[in-house]
């Protein structure tokens, strides 16, 4: 690939692997941020940056300027609020604020980074495609109503307006360099030996960060325009999630799971002590059900297509524990004595 590429959502996990591996091929990067946002995860590469609002539509102009790919990774991923509007607004507003101005400069591929939250279920219980229309936003609650109108609307600029656009379902990332995703922090916690309980028999979609970023890339050379692509490796449990980072950690692996019926009872009190306290709380009925409801998935399209082959994700989850544990030795280092 030749040619200006920006990365949007740099400060991100996923974002900041897309920098990393377009630096590492050689690639002239320009990063898009916002000024609060934290540029710890590619402070070391050499890359443009360019700080700005969504609802700034000359600065991201300005940043698509002479732009081969933009690589889309903007997205308020925070299920448990009970506010929807900032979903709505970073998700889907923002985002047409982003398309427009590709549109404008004309940019020759935008790959966008949407959600495996926004693929049906197969009719038969068996592994769900690209091509499962979605059933059940009812109950996946703000969050993946905001990533399902953001995914139709990259697909009508792709109708209506010509963007050169293709959307990447990406699933549950694992690896390192994760700086506060919510699972990551799980697994460290788990590597760390203070998870003693696992969630049952809730699973997920799962994939190495490392192969989510290389499907990116693969993307925007190979992929169709207004077309989707499943990118996970593989259902998981949590168990197997934690009870890896555990081993990988040498700490004792949690030994004690919560029953579906049982998660299902601590969503609902996170409902009501939201309603109560009126504060988000992590745990609630939606992020729960999001724990267990979502389908296993077939990413044969993306290796058919795109040429992409994933690894191993329990890998990624040791790999995962030991960065971690690494950050926790340097940061113990580096206190004050």
């Amino acid at each position: 690939m030749s040619g200006l590429q920006l990365v949007m959502g740099a400060s991100g996990f996923l974002g900041s692997h897309v920098t990393r591996q377009l630096a590492e091929r050689g690639d002239e990067v320009r990063v898009w941020i916002r000024p609060s946002s934290s540029t710890k995860a590619f402070d070391e590469l050499p890359v443009q940056r360019h700080h700005g609002e969504l609802t700034d539509d000359a600065a991201l102009r300005e940043a698509m300027r002479g732009v081969d790919t933009v690589y889309y990774c903007v997205v308020d991923t925070r299920a448990s609020l009970r506010d929807p509007a900032p979903l709505f607004a970073t998700n889907v507003e923002g985002l047409r604020h982003a398309l427009d101005a590709a549109v404008e400069e004309k940019v020759r591929r935008f790959v966008f980074c949407s959600t495996v939250g926004t693929i049906g279920l197969a009719p038969d219980g068996g592994a769900a495609n690209e091509d499962h229309p979605h059933t059940w936003a009812h109950l996946g609650g703000p969050y993946i109503r905001s990533r399902i109108d953001a995914e139709k609307l990259v697909l009508s600029y792709c109708r209506e307006r010509e963007l050169p656009g293709v959307v990447l379902c990406v699933s549950t990332t694992y690896g390192p360099h994760d700086y506060g995703t919510p699972h990551g922090q799980m697994v460290a916690d788990a590597a760390r030996g203070r998870m003693p309980i696992h969630f049952g028999a809730a699973s997920m979609e799962v994939v190495d960060i490392r192969d989510a970023a290389r499907a990116f890339l693969l993307a925007a050379e190979k992929g169709r325009v207004g077309e989707r692509y499943i990118v996970s490796e593989r259902y998981l449990s949590w168990k197997d999630v934690l009870v890896t980072a555990a081993e990988a950690g040498g700490a004792k692996p949690p030994r004690v799971g919560l029953p579906l019926p049982v998660l299902k009872v601590v969503g609902r009190a996170g409902d009501v002590v939201a309603r109560v306290l009126r504060r988000d709380v992590l745990m609630n009925s939606v992020t729960v059900r999001l724990m267990y409801f979502m389908p296993p998935l077939d990413h044969a399209k993306a290796t058919r297509e795109l040429g992409w082959h994933p690894s191993p994700t329990l890998d990624a989850v040791r790999e995962a524990a030991a960065f971690h544990l690494a950050q926790d030795s340097r940061d113990k280092a580096d206190a004050p004595r």
